[in-house]
């Protein structure tokens, strides 16, 4: 018998298909060691060496390891083909005492049965070099961790924690919170000509006055607007020149992990932990008839890479189901740019192109179906032929104004005949010839404001982290899950904000952390870490030469770092449940009162409580306003604690399902609405909405975007463009 070794049941059940009776397969169910729960576990004196202890819960899978590679005659570890993979692995064979010579490493891209065949025929040793790498990232984020830890709970906080790669990554987030309260919007105006002909008519927008190209901010007020769009009204005006230029649009490469959970927030609204989840369940295995195979290739990955067969595989698709003039001359080859890339690796895509979404629909469910989609159209879209657009330029001018109007008209959609989920805004150009006289209809006076840089998204801060080189394919997901946990910063209409205690944690670090809690030292020690897995960098001298660096700011920390614990505020205002007088506090969410007999009274109330016209159906009291831990508003009893009732907060708003109030709610992963009558009705939105009736499908709210009001039905299309000022006033 031969033992196979992966990580997850749906992985071994879906590998045990492929192999015959003379193969056993199980799961690890991830590590099976790791570094100590309870102490460091790390001795820093003799060289960094860890001290693995056996995870409570696996030591039965360990003895079950021990037994069956006993009975074995090899042991393949076919755990996941990088540094984490390639780490669990060796613990198996560590703490499973398994015999170095019936130890054989496989790996593959994609769970198909070729895939699994071909690897056990190509068998190596498992790479010492990437368990050093991820040890190396394991000890450096222990000492960070249980360093820093103890100094944020005794200057500013019980409970608080810090890590080498998530501080850095709410670091960008209360930077870019303070861009946005420190800018300052500027005003500057738009003036739009409106021409016409018998035919056709166009807006165009005022590009020069005598010749002086204008800048963004020439027109700075009302007044000189109004002044301008009067001097306008009395030239006549013709058609200048007529610029045609066909531009070549080459089609996006097929998704790496970053982009894939950047679109896939963007697109599907999947936060990364989502997203990962799923691609998982994919990349792992799932029963289709009479098969079990991974749909994707592995979803951990920053190589753009694709395997020449699939390439094959999904031109003869493009021809079948599109036509040849969709399939490019010369296949498409992308280049990987980042420089730590893993280039065994592929890119993530189908692992079999010829099974079409709505082929593997009935098997997905809902979400494994939206993701497998949105993965197999952009790979097809990677490999199909680009698309032609005409760029079309209409100078309109008078003896002193000229005007310009764009136009991209689509000639050969190509790849975008796939990829559908693009927002390209094509419009043929009205058919004016040069010279023509033309006559001016309007002109539209627009006012604008310089906006702040916009807060980060999920899809952005992974982005960033990518374009700094921090972070690697297996930990952006979990970077934002851990600084969303510890409630350093809330997500709001898919927009990060940092917390109060989040802004403190950060500067108290940045004071006297800056050196080694900074992009640029991050990404440096990201390419040292990867540059031990290439035995160019070692490993005992980099954990050195930044403990050493890290101890010496610790120490300094501890003597010169101010605690800003905020101390309690005394107040006139008596505890309902002890008598004990109540206390101003600091929360994660600002200040709050509370009992000064805590622990043993644990009364809170908010700082200014807000009572409401609502009676309690309970006992008659009025109600007043609360916040949750996560911040969002709920209603209780003002005779608590003698009555407990508590209702969500009523926004005023109805449900367009079945006309029940829509209430303020919320989780971890920020503020929604959802139907009063749940779980009867189940209607949950994100974002900002109102009450209005879509005059296409009837339905009786909109979301509101940037610059539109866009119809809150799912299957409608209908959106309406409104100007800021109006949308400030909805």
């Amino acid at each position: 018998m031969n033992l196979v070794i992966v990580e997850s049941p749906a992985k071994a059940k879906t590998i045990s298909r492929f192999l015959g009776k003379g193969y056993e397969v199980m799961a690890s169910y991830g590590h099976i060691r790791d570094l100590p729960k309870n102490n460091f576990g790390v001795d820093i004196e003799h060289s960094f060496k860890p001290k693995y202890t056996i995870l409570k819960d696996k030591k039965p899978i360990v003895e079950k390891i021990k037994t069956l590679s006993e009975q074995s005659n090899k042991v393949y570890i076919a755990t996941d083909e990088d540094r984490e993979g390639e780490a669990i692995g060796y613990h198996i064979v560590e703490a499973g005492k398994i015999p170095k010579d019936k130890v054989e490493r496989i790996v593959f891209h994609e769970i198909t049965k070729e895939a699994i065949l071909n690897a056990l025929k190509n068998p190596r040793n498992i790479d010492l070099l990437m368990v050093y790498s991820q040890e190396s990232r394991r000890i450096l984020d222990r000492i960070v961790g249980y360093k820093l830890s103890p100094l944020l709970a005794k200057k500013i906080r019980r409970g608080l924690s810090a890590g080498r790669v998530q501080s850095v990554a709410l670091k960008l987030a209360v930077e870019r919170e303070e861009e946005i309260k420190n800018f300052v919007k500027k005003e500057y105006w738009t003036l739009h000509l409106v021409f016409s002909d018998k035919n056709n008519q166009v807006e165009s927008i005022l590009i020069s006055i005598d010749n002086v190209e204008l800048d963004k901010f020439y027109i700075n007020n009302a007044a000189l607007a109004k002044d301008i769009k009067t001097q306008i009204e009395k030239e006549q005006f013709i058609v200048e020149s007529i610029t045609k230029k066909t531009v070549v649009r080459k089609p996006k490469p097929p998704y790496i992990t970053s982009t894939l959970q950047q679109e896939a927030s963007t697109i599907l609204g999947f936060p990364p932990k989502k997203t990962m989840k799923i691609a998982q369940k994919l990349y792992e295995g799932v029963s289709l008839q009479k098969e079990r195979m991974g749909l994707i290739t592995y979803m951990r990955t920053d190589s753009l890479n694709v395997a020449s067969q699939a390439q094959e595989e999904a031109l003869d698709i493009i021809k079948k189901f599109y036509g040849h003039s969709y399939a490019p001359k010369q296949q498409n080859i992308y280049k990987t740019k980042s420089k730590t890339a893993q280039e065994a690796h592929e890119a993530i895509r189908p692992t079999k192109p010829s099974l079409l979404p709505d082929m593997a629909k009935e098997h997905l469910s809902d979400d494994e179906y939206k993701l497998y989609s949105l993965i197999w159209k952009k790979f097809m879209a990677s490999q199909a032929a680009s698309a032609k657009i005409n760029t079309i330029s209409i100078i309109f001018s008078s003896n002193r104004f000229k005007s310009k109007a764009n136009f991209n008209e689509l000639v050969f959609d190509g790849y975008l005949k796939i990829w559908d989920l693009s927002d390209n805004d094509f419009q043929k150009a009205p058919n004016f010839k040069q010279n023509d006289s033309v006559k001016l209809k309007d002109v539209v006076e627009k006012q604008h404001f310089t906006e702040p840089p916009p807060r980060y998204t999920e899809a952005s801060l992974i982005k960033t982290l990518e374009s700094y080189g921090i972070g690697r394919p297996s930990t952006y997901a979990t970077i934002i899950d851990t600084i969303l946990e510890r409630e350093y910063v809330v997500l709001n209409d898919k927009k990060f904000y940092p917390t109060e205690i989040g802004v403190i944690v950060s500067k108290s670090l940045d004071n006297f952390f800056k050196d080694i809690i900074n992009v640029d030292f991050t990404a440096k020690l990201e390419e040292d870490l990867d540059n031990v897995a290439k035995n160019k960098v070692d490993k005992t001298k980099l954990l050195e030469n930044f403990y050493e660096k890290f101890r010496l700011m610790l120490d300094k920390a501890y003597q010169e770092m101010d605690s800003i614990k905020p101390k309690d505020e005394p107040t006139n205002k008596v505890c309902e449940l002890c008598g004990s007088p109540m206390v101003i506090r600091q929360g994660r969410f600002g200040r709050f009162l509370a009992c000064s007999n805590y622990p043993k009274c644990k009364n809170t109330k908010s700082l200014n409580e807000e009572t409401v016209d609502i009676i309690c159906d309970k006992c008659g009291s009025k109600m007043v306003v609360k916040h949750s831990k996560k911040g969002s508003k709920f209603l209780a009893c003002s005779n608590y604690p003698n009555c407990k009732n508590t209702i969500p907060y009523p926004t005023g708003l109805k449900c367009p399902l079945c006309g029940g109030d829509l209430v303020e709610k919320s989780s971890k992963r920020g503020k929604f609405y959802g139907c009063s009558n749940y779980p009867t009705c189940k209607f949950t939105i994100k974002g900002n909405i109102i009450n209005k009736k879509c005059p296409k499908c009837g339905y009786g709210l909109f979301k509101v975007l940037k610059d539109t009001l866009k119809c809150a039905n799912p299957n409608c299309d209908y959106k309406e463009v409104i100007e800021k000022e109006e949308l400030e006033k909805l």
